[in-house]
């Protein structure tokens, strides 16, 4: 999926048994058993201290658990380092990290997914839906204005009849949900307070217009939908902390502004954007990007795009296949983005599809080198066998391989047939070919049936020859998904750039896009 891309260090130091660094359990395979003991419900991050996702959630995992403790809470937060307890991480399947589970009861099998954010609130908010009620009583004005205080979303229910079906309904979407916390009352002054004169539902939220009242037949599903459009901001800004919402949430269709934050137009440009998403809450996620910050380089460079020529504005939809769009001006005004966003709902835009211009000297050298402009030409090709590498720039999986790469093609720059050649899948997009890591080597033999063969063969001069001469058959397959795990966002699993190891600590030879 914003999956492109997305494309972690908690420190180690020697530790007693069961450790403790701050507030966070330190948890190895020869003490989480005496842990779960003395703490029957413990969320463990399993992490890599290479892992960038990791670093950035430690301060917020440790705030966390800091916050449960000031509570009083017997729910506890631990860590383990699965580069060292490999034994661990293999019995609990961590293939990405950060991997969170969750064990409750002092169970150690079947540990419990984590699935809400990663900041500090929702981590605790999560802990508390799974091991409190789903929905918590309130009695009198404080216990209600402590909740809306203390959460950034926090949802009411307000029914004298704690038995009416509405009641029921709501009680069975707080049940469903984990990342909000949930409450009830029924308390004359808590009505008053909040100025309900009937049975109702409200969402309060610190950020835009601070509460939203539900107003339809009380039914789980039209609750979830209710809570859904309005949980997340008119505009959200992507960061490591709001990642796993923006993916993780059910909304798939995104339209992104990449803005410096220092740029002097910066506020009317938000207001802008943000008077544009009143109209699609539900449909579309707005979603803003600091072009500015240097972790974001990549997803501008995913986009085709460059700071100096922000900012701009993309819209992109998270479905099986990314589909990227462009609008065909650059003015950032709600006329301009709203006018953009109905083209898209109305299936009225062509997807945009990045292309380099074709260099001068594209076929001058062994290796060809191909763009989004060429590439049909040349791949396609009836009466050329074309065997092309998909690159990154940045990915050392395909650095290595450049070396037997150029030497291939060097082996077959006179040949009459058979085409070696390279494109940059950071830089050009092609319709009939989908990449989801690096590097992806693909041949199109010769013919009119557009026939394309993965290779899965031995990265090898004498694999790739074997290969070529045998027409693709030996140590290729027919094109399809790719065998490779692809890294969902919404999961944060991480591959660092400078290891060469996917996400579930084993070298498979691909950069994950």
């Amino acid at each position: 999926m914003l999956k492109f891309l997305l494309i972690c260090t908690l420190a180690v130091a020697s530790r007693a048994e069961v450790g403790e660094e701050e507030d966070v359990l330190v948890l190895k395979k020869s003490n989480i058993e005496e842990a779960l003991k003395a703490h029957p419900d413990i969320l463990v991050e399993f992490y890599a201290p290479w892992c960038g996702h990791c670093k950035a959630l430690g301060p917020e995992f440790a705030k966390a658990a800091g916050m449960l403790k000031a509570e009083g809470s017997a729910v506890r937060l631990g860590k383990v380092d699965a580069t060292e307890e490999t034994e661990l991480a293999q019995e609990y399947g961590v293939r990405g990290y950060p991997t969170i589970k969750f064990f409750k009861g002092g169970e150690k099998e079947s540990p419990k997914e984590y699935s809400a954010g990663r900041q500090a609130d929702d981590i605790v908010a999560w802990l508390k839906k799974r091991t409190g009620p789903a929905v918590a009583n309130l009695v009198g004005v404080t216990e209600a204005e402590s909740l809306i205080a203390d959460n950034e979303v926090a949802v009411i229910g307000f029914f004298k009849d704690a038995d009416s079906d509405g009641a029921m309904a709501y009680e069975k979407a707080a049940e469903t949900t984990d990342d909000i916390p949930f409450a009830v009352t029924n308390d004359d002054a808590v009505f008053s307070k909040f100025e309900v004169t009937k049975d109702s539902v409200v969402l309060f939220k610190k950020f835009d217009e601070g509460r939203n009242t539900f107003d339809g037949e009380l039914t789980k599903e039209n609750l979830l939908a209710f809570v859904k459009v309005n949980q997340l901001p008119l505009v959200i800004e992507f960061t490591e902390q709001t990642a796993p919402k923006i993916f993780g949430g059910e909304i798939k269709s995104h339209i992104l502004m990449f803005l410096p934050k220092t740029a002097s137009d910066f506020q009317d440009k938000m207001d802008q954007f943000k008077k544009a998403a009143e109209g699609f809450k539900g449909q579309i996620l707005f979603i803003f990007i600091d072009s500015d910050v240097d972790d974001n380089q990549r997803i501008l460079e995913f986009f085709g795009l460059k700071k100096e020529e922000c900012p701009a504005i993309r819209l992109i939809t998270l479905e099986d296949e990314m589909t990227k769009y462009k609008p065909e001006n650059d003015a950032i005004t709600a006329e301009a983005i709203v006018g953009f966003c109905k083209l898209f709902i109305d299936g009225k835009l062509k997807a945009h599809l990045m292309s380099q211009d074709i260099p001068e000297d594209w076929d001058k050298t062994p290796v060809k080198i191909l763009v989004g402009k060429n590439f049909e030409e040349i791949a396609f090709h009836p009466s050329k066998n074309v065997f092309i590498e998909f690159y990154a720039p940045w990915c050392g999986h395909c650095k290595q391989l450049t070396p037997i790469w150029e030497t291939l093609g060097e082996k077959y720059k006179d040949s009459d047939d058979i085409i070696v050649a390279k494109m940059d899948s950071t830089a050009n997009e092609i319709d009939s070919v989908k990449v989801h890591s690096f590097p992806t080597l693909k041949f199109f033999p010769a013919g009119d049936e557009r026939k394309v063969i993965d290779y899965n063969g031995e990265r090898t001069l004498e694999g790739f020859t074997k290969f070529l001469e045998s027409g693709g058959k030996e140590g290729g397959a027919p094109a399809g998904d790719d065998d490779d795990d692809d890294l969902d966002a919404e999961d944060g699993d991480d591959v660092d750039e400078g290891q060469d190891t996917d996400s579930d600590g084993e070298d498979d030879g691909h950069d994950e896009l």
